[in-house]
């Protein structure tokens, strides 16, 4: 039976074996199952329990309250499933089935759990103050919108090309006078090394040579100054650590973080590429020279992410808005995967943005356009732990915004750029929930005019 059981079902069955253990039971009882799923419970099934202010241990101490314990032979016995538990996973199974689903998640055993009447579950619940019929009308309108749709259309996308253009150097390290002196600094430190690619090492030790930038006061705060990476570099023997494939200008692993550092800048609304994103593109590639050193002196590079991340965020851009909100969109389908319809929901949420004020005028509203795509995808049953990602179209949305940011030599990507480059893929959900919504892609073009002469 359970080969058809997620893995995130799995780990609720299992986890109610060791309640069972703990509390001292000969075998697992429905109440086991329900301390399962609180302990194991995540995005929207953690938020029905809080809802409702049920803790683990609340729930702990009325179950060890109610429950008839009949002690294992041995402490070392793994509790076996009583024959009422064993009735309710097959209930559980026949409940996946009807739903649609060919396997059963979590969501489908919280149900079985609380529509058990043989059990003391929603007795306990009820008692905690949990309203048990609309947990189960929820859950059930989420099982079966998870099986509607499960991939994103646009993950599929058989018009898609790969999108990992190669670093156009040129453009990339001199359209802005921080990134020039960066590299100017590292070539010249590449001559006095002798060596005649340039790595991570290089990069990262011009970087700390700017004194009086913000960006080296953080990594002061982490122990990384210009002296201290130096002799730490100093004493490295070989460049074993950037050397993972085809050689060209810089190392490879160099060559990896500066297109990191592309994407990063993107992502964070900038049009041109800061010695930040460099930093933030090293911590990405986690691979390389600059990144062996930061491991040395036992940096945490998720803090150090978030330490340069969070001056960039108070500047608020929009497109940081409007990305941070797509990303809480597709969250709120049940997604980790953010398409051009996220962009759209976004670009809506933001507002205050050209792109916001010309759907507004259009009349377009987060509502309806809510509806429209929710109807175009459906809810997904990806799990909010997971790192939100972009689909190909989005990359390239957000590659073609980058590009109209540059024509208009502007430093940052505004609302109204990517609401452009929305319009330059006429067949993405973005643009088919407009066009469900009534508008197209001439009113646009002619909205973002008409707003960026006011």
């Amino acid at each position: 039976m359970f080969e058809r059981f997620t893995e995130k079902a799995v780990n609720v069955v299992s986890k109610a074996q060791d309640i069972a253990k703990q509390m001292h039971s000969g075998s697992v009882l429905s109440e086991h199952l329900l301390l399962a799923l609180l302990a194991e419970a995540k995005g929207v099934s953690l938020k029905i329990f809080r809802m409702y202010g049920i803790t683990y241990e609340k729930l702990y101490d009325e179950i060890s309250k109610v429950i008839e314990i009949k002690p294992a032979k041995s402490e070392n016995d793994i509790p076996n499933f009583s024959h009422h538990v064993k009735i309710l996973l097959k209930d559980t199974l026949d409940l996946a089935v009807k739903s649609g689903n060919p396997t059963i998640l979590y969501e489908h055993l919280f149900l079985s759990v609380i529509n058990d009447k043989h059990s003391n579950n929603v007795m306990t619940l009820e008692k905690l103050g949990f309203d048990v019929p609309t947990a189960r009308a929820l859950l059930e309108k989420l099982v079966q919108k998870k099986t509607k749709k499960y991939h994103h259309p646009e993950c599929e996308d058989p018009s898609s090309h790969k999108t990992d253009k190669s670093v156009e150097t040129d453009s990339l390290l001199y359209d802005n006078d921080e990134s020039k002196a960066v590299f100017e600094r590292a070539v010249a430190k590449l001559s006095a090394s002798n060596y005649e690619i340039l790595g991570t090492e290089q990069i990262f030790s011009s970087i700390l040579e700017d004194e009086n930038s913000p960006l080296v006061k953080i990594l002061a705060q982490y122990g990384i100054t210009a002296s201290n990476f130096d002799e730490k570099l100093a004493s490295v023997k070989s460049r074993k650590s950037e050397y993972e494939g085809r050689q060209i200008i810089f190392t490879p692993n160099a060559f990896l973080m500066m297109n990191l550092a592309l994407q990063t800048a993107k992502e964070l609304g900038s049009s041109v590429v800061l010695p930040e994103h460099i930093i933030l593109g090293i911590l990405k590639a986690k691979k390389g020279l600059a990144y062996d050193i930061l491991k040395e002196y036992k940096v945490n590079v998720n803090d150090l992410a978030h330490s340069i991340i969070k001056p960039i965020e108070k500047q608020m851009p929009e497109t940081l808005t409007i990305l941070r909100l797509a990303k809480e969109e597709a969250r709120r389908l049940g997604r980790n995967v953010v398409g051009t319809e996220m962009f759209l929901l976004g670009i809506i949420g933001e507002g205050t943005g050209v792109g916001g004020r010309v759907l507004a005028e259009l009349e377009i509203t987060m509502r309806d356009a809510r509806k429209v795509v929710e109807s175009l995808i459906g809810f997904g049953n990806e799990y909010y732990d997971k790192e939100v990602v972009f689909t190909t179209r989005a990359k390239r949305v957000l590659e073609k915004a980058w590009e109209f940011a540059k024509k208009e030599k502007k430093t940052r990507i505004e609302s109204a750029h990517l609401l452009l480059a929305l319009t330059t893929e006429p067949t993405s959900l973005a643009m088919k929930a407009l066009e469900i919504l009534g508008v197209d892609a001439v009113e646009i073009k002619e909205g973002i005019k008409k707003f960026s002469n006011d």
